[in-house]
């Protein structure tokens, strides 16, 4: 399996589809499948009936997983960057392609 380059918690961008340049924080990480869920990116609706647990019905809406090419890791001014791996002190931490930021820690 491939090192996350794309974890939760991270600030991303998104590079393509309908919420083209949306940033948000990444609340899920499915590794397995290749998606991120993304807050307020992608939302889907869902019309639903009335029912014990939700006696009102109506609209439903939530945050569908977004595949992860799409989205980019956000540095401090606002702009997409690759993220590469380096080893420093001994462990292996991510860094920013474009400003050579450390991501992590």
């Amino acid at each position: 399996m491939a090192a996350a380059r794309i974890k939760k918690g991270d600030r991303v961008i998104v590079l393509s589809g309908k919420d083209k340049g949306k940033t948000g924080t990444v609340t899920l990480a499915m590794p397995k499948d290749g998606k991120v869920v993304v807050e307020g990116v992608n939302i889907a609706t869902r019309h639903r009936k009335p029912s014990q647990a939700n006696p009102q019905g109506g609209l439903e809406r939530t945050e569908a997983p977004l595949h992860i090419s799409k989205v980019a890791h956000v540095t401090a001014d606002g702009k997409p960057t690759r993220v590469r791996f380096e080893v420093k002190d001994g462990k292996k931490v991510r860094v920013a392609v474009k400003s050579g930021e450390k991501i992590d820690g």
